[in-house]
């Protein structure tokens, strides 16, 4: 699935619907450069999902727990200073019963999920413009569309 976000708004609106088709063990790994939109996208997510709190970016602490309306919790982490998928792990994050979103997501996912929403944000030459790319990994995502609510 390819998208063209031509603003914030627009990424915020995209993380509410892939919102819609996550459920409890889900992973989400987001690739793309600093000031992309990972974190804004993180955002949306947590709206569609009914996040408890306001979601950032937990580069300090690497990963924040939101409690949700919709059922399983939302653990967002940030990646970024880690050095290995072990490292990741090492965070005790209950991946099978929370919906996981991963910034800076590399290919952390050895041994830890055996399916994984890949989301890749590109810059465009202009200014707000960006390229998503979503695709997802492994059987849980084989049918599964999101659709763009323009």
């Amino acid at each position: 699935m390819k998208f063209v976000i031509s603003d914030p708004d627009q990424m915020h609106e995209l993380g509410i619907q892939i919102a819609g088709v996550l459920s409890a063990g889900d992973l989400v790994l987001l690739n793309g450069p600093l000031g992309a939109g990972k974190t804004t996208l993180t955002r949306g997510i947590g709206e569609g999902l009914g996040a408890q709190g306001t979601v950032q970016s937990p580069t300090f602490v690497l990963a924040r727990t939101h409690r949700t309306t919709a059922g399983p919790k939302l653990v967002h982490v940030d990646a970024y200073r880690l050095q290995s998928a072990l490292e990741l792990d090492d965070l005790d994050i209950d991946f099978a019963n929370s919906i996981v979103v991963v910034e800076w997501a590399r290919d952390y996912v050895d041994g830890i999920a055996d399916h994984w929403l890949t989301v890749n944000i590109d810059r465009t030459a202009l200014d707000d413009v960006r390229e998503v790319s979503i695709l997802g990994n492994g059987s849980r995502w084989e049918g599964v569309e999101i659709a763009s609510r323009d």
